[in-house]
């Protein structure tokens, strides 16, 4: 393992966290921003299918991003607290764990403005196989 402060693993991991909490501020701003001007009823809002029907895709791009903040980042904080733990950080996952945040934020940011599929695909895929690859590494040297 190369020389690496244990906790440079918290660095993108906090990172993660921070870009949740922005996609999150991103939700109220769009919602808010739209529901208020255009005297939406909130009782006509109740649900999350109400809101689809209600709200313009454009509005709705930072809850669904949000839900892809619940999904795969989930793996990558347990596994993050593990690698520190387990007293397994090196300079290769660091990088890894940047790789994954950097891509995430590059797919947050695709998700919550453009929105291009393709784009948003391949940075998924990049932060994907970068998590994926921090895990095998991890039970590598774990055995």
């Amino acid at each position: 393992m190369n020389a690496v402060s244990q906790s440079a693993i918290f660095t993108p991991f906090l990172g993660m966290m921070s870009l949740t909490a922005l996609v999150w501020m991103a939700l109220f701003v769009r919602r808010l921003s739209y529901i208020l001007p255009n005297n939406i009823d909130a009782d006509k809002l109740k649900t999350p299918e109400m809101l689809k029907q209600r709200l313009p895709e454009a509005v709705m791009a930072p809850s669904y991003n949000l839900q892809n903040l619940f999904e795969l980042p989930v793996i990558f904080y347990a596994l993050c607290l593990f690698i520190y733990t387990a007293e397994l950080v090196d300079a290769v996952l660091v990088g890894a764990a940047y790789v994954f945040f950097i891509s995430r934020a590059l797919h947050s940011i695709v998700h919550c403005t453009y929105n291009k599929v393709m784009h948003r695909f391949l940075l998924y895929l990049v932060s994907s196989l970068a998590l994926w690859f921090m895990l095998l590494r991890v039970v590598w040297v774990s055995l």
